[in-house]
This record gives structure tokens, C-alpha cells and sequence, in this order.
């Protein structure tokens, strides 16, 4: 079964070797995973597979080979304290997606904005799961816990159906974590492929080569010849969307972000939500105090910086073609405009997205902002981020 294993890998191409397939062995012989089927599976992964890449293959592989294999731990007297916000969730309003269908959107925003106002001037109670009210679980534009293809979310504390073009409440954000380490060992090593080397300062360090060629010069009488130390001389300006829709890809970004911050000697980052806007921050905590203004930061740095933005771009049209679209606050200008600012600046920019390229024609937003970028966006994944590193070498 195990020599199974190792043939089946070989055939998906999984570069596994036979001392590693010892080694897997080795360990079987001493009884490491002692009977458990999960401490197999992740004793097995970590002694044969060397490269994140191939961990889906693994999983495949490993899926097909032992798939006969269950737990045997009896289900008799399982019990469970079901947590109150879930028996909450229950009285949310669900609809099929033929109900989805049906429910139509108010037609554009200018008119969801007048709707708006207009219901805020007659409504005079609360309602609960009709279509035109603010109100929750129902189709109405405004309100929570309900559906509607194009709305104004109020009094929910996160995002479901991910349809909102403006969110009425408060939400906090948290900084990405610059200290992964866990699975970041590729990403620097997609990274490296952007940094460039000069010799800069006073002459402080040994050159072996040119130490070796003079003394030989010299018959043979020791002649020390110093170079200045080398130096990343690579410039990078990182603006990484949080919240939102990248809750969902919190653990990549930081694993790039913690890469980011060990390749690049001059790393600057600025946060942001959906698209660039007026005002970028630093600290998540205090987005709405303290704020830098985008002009300031376009003017701080000079143009031999690389511009890289990270965000899955998902977010409503309006956010990008309209004053006042932005979904948290009344964004003077559009943020087509911030972008196309950005880019005039840094010209060599580029845009990781961690949504899997297969589903971008499927968002329109995203495909708006690949156009803006001139088509370099490009997906978060090793193979994007080799393409990425490429084109800001150019």
C-alpha cells in the first residue's frame, strides 16, 4: 500500500525520492503516527512533499490510494453546544437562486440613493422581511439578513451575500501580521527575482576574487583589496486592501506581506479598502484618525519605486466610476481616477489578486480594474507572482 503511495505521486508528478520514501517507512517501523489515520496523512505530507506547490496533488493522491480509509471511532453519544449566533442565523432570510432571480435591483446610484433618502423621511417603525422598508430578512435595499442584488447594508455585522455597494455601519479592521513565516519560503523566493544589487558606501568588505588576482600579480606578496558592501537597491510601495470580501484571504496576504518585509530593505505599505481613495493608512486601528492623505504619499515617494497593490478587487462598480460610490464614505472623486494617478507616477506597477484568475471574468469590477491597471493584474499564486516580479523588471 505504502510503495502505492510513492508510484502514484511519482505518476502525478511529485518530485518524491526514494530516501524519502525510507524515511517515510523509518517512521512507520517506529510507530510515529501510532494507528491514526490524520497523524499518517500529515506524518506522510511532511516526509514526502518539499514544495507547497504540490500539496493539492498530494492531497489528491493520497485521497485516491487510501480512500477505503475511515475513521473507526463510533458516532454514539456525540453531543455539541451549538453557539447562540448560529441558532441566531437560523431566522435569517435564504432564498434559492431562482428567488434571487426575481428579486430586482432599484436600477443604478442615484436612484438607491434617493430611495434612500426617501424612506429615511417615511419610515416611522420597524419592519421585518418585506421588499421595501429598511428593514431585516427581507428584499429590501436597506436593511440586514436578508437578499438583494444591489442594496445599502445596515446593522449587520458582516458581509453574506457580498452585494452591498455602501455599508451604514462602523467596522474595524486588523493589521496583517509581518511575521508569518509559515508557508512564505516560496513567496521569497518568487520575490528575489525582483531585487537588484549595487556596491554602495565605503569600501568595507574583502574581494576575494580581486584579492586573489592582484596577490597573484604581485608573485605571490598578499595584496587585501576591499569593495563596498552590496545592497538591495530595489524600491517597493505596497497597498494591500483589508477587510471586507479579503477576510477570506487574510492568511496569503500575510504570508506575502511577511515575505515582502524580509526581501526588501526599502518596503513602504499604506492600507486601503476596496480602491484607493483620498486617504491611505497604516494602522488599521486608527484608519478613520489618522489618515495620510493619498496626495501626500504620491509626492513622497519618486518614481523609481515599484507600486504593487494587492486586493481581490471585488467590490461594486460605483466604488470605481462614481463620487461618493465608495462603500464606507463620500469619496470626493471616483477611484478610476486615484488608480490612474497611481500609475502615472509608478509606472512599473503591478496588481496581485488572490481570487483565482478562472473567476475573474465573472466579476465586473474586477475586470475594470484589470483594464485601468493596462491587464497587469495578475493572480496571487506563485506562477502569478513569477509573471509579476517579470514585469516590474522591465
Amino acid at each position: 500500500m505504502f510503495l502505492n503511495l510513492f508510484y502514484e505521486l511519482r505518476k502525478a508528478k511529485v518530485p518524491v525520492s526514494l530516501n524519502e520514501y525510507l524515511t517515510l517507512l523509518e517512521a512507520m517501523r517506529a510507530e510515529v503516527p501510532q494507528y491514526d489515520v490524520d497523524a499518517f496523512y500529515f506524518l506522510s505530507r511532511a516526509t514526502l512533499v518539499k514544495d507547497e506547490r504540490n500539496l493539492d496533488k498530494f492531497d489528491l493522491v493520497f485521497a485516491q490510494v487510501f480512500k477505503g480509509l475511515e475513521k473507526s471511532e463510533g458516532d454514539e453519544g456525540i453531543t455539541a453546544e451549538i453557539p447562540e449566533e448560529w441558532l441566531r442565523a437560523l431566522g435569517e432570510r435564504f432564498l434559492t437562486e431562482e428567488e434571487k432571480a426575481q428579486v430586482e435591483a432599484l436600477g443604478g446610484w442615484d436612484k438607491l440613493m434617493d430611495t434612500l433618502r426617501q424612506r429615511l423621511e417615511e419610515q416611522k417603525e420597524r419592519h421585518e422581511g418585506g421588499n421595501k422598508w429598511i428593514g431585516t430578512k427581507g428584499t429590501s435595499p436597506f436593511g440586514a439578513y436578508g437578499y438583494n442584488p444591489e442594496g445599502i447594508r445596515i446593522g449587520q455585522d458582516r458581509s453574506r451575500h457580498r452585494r452591498a455597494v455602501k455599508v451604514w455601519d462602523k467596522r474595524e479592521f486588523k493589521d496583517l501580521d509581518d511575521s508569518v513565516e509559515i508557508g512564505t519560503r516560496n513567496i521569497k523566493v518568487a520575490l528575489r527575482r525582483l531585487r537588484r544589487f549595487a556596491r554602495q558606501g565605503a569600501a568595507t568588505e574583502l574581494d576575494l576574487d580581486g584579492t586573489i588576482r592582484q596577490t597573484a600579480h604581485q608573485g605571490g606578496l598578499l595584496d587585501l583589496k576591499m569593495v563596498p558592501e552590496r545592497h538591495n537597491t530595489i524600491k517597493v510601495l505596497l497597498l494591500l486592501d483589508v477587510g471586507g470580501s479579503m477576510d477570506d484571504h487574510v492568511r496569503i496576504c500575510e504570508e506575502l506581506f511577511s515575505a515582502a518585509r524580509s526581501e526588501f530593505k526599502h518596503l513602504e505599505h499604506y492600507y486601503f479598502h476596496n480602491c484607493v481613495y483620498e486617504g491611505l493608512w497604516r494602522d488599521n486601528a486608527r484608519r478613520r484618525q489618522a489618515q495620510i492623505p493619498t496626495w501626500d504619499v504620491l509626492h513622497t515617494y519618486p518614481p523609481d519605486y515599484k507600486l504593487v497593490i494587492v486586493g481581490d478587487a471585488t467590490m461594486s462598480p460605483y466604488e470605481i466610476l462614481y463620487a461618493g460610490g465608495a462603500v464606507e464614505h463620500w469619496n470626493e472623486e471616483p477611484g478610476q481616477a486615484w488608480i490612474a494617478r497611481l500609475l502615472e507616477r509608478f509606472p512599473h506597477a503591478a496588481w496581485l489578486n488572490p481570487v483565482a484568475e478562472r473567476y475573474w471574468p465573472y466579476t465586473q469590477s474586477l475586470e475594470m480594474l484589470r483594464r485601468l491597471m493596462g491587464g497587469r493584474m495578475y493572480p496571487l499564486t506563485l506562477e502569478g507572482l513569477d509573471r509579476a516580479m517579470a514585469d516590474l523588471n522591465r
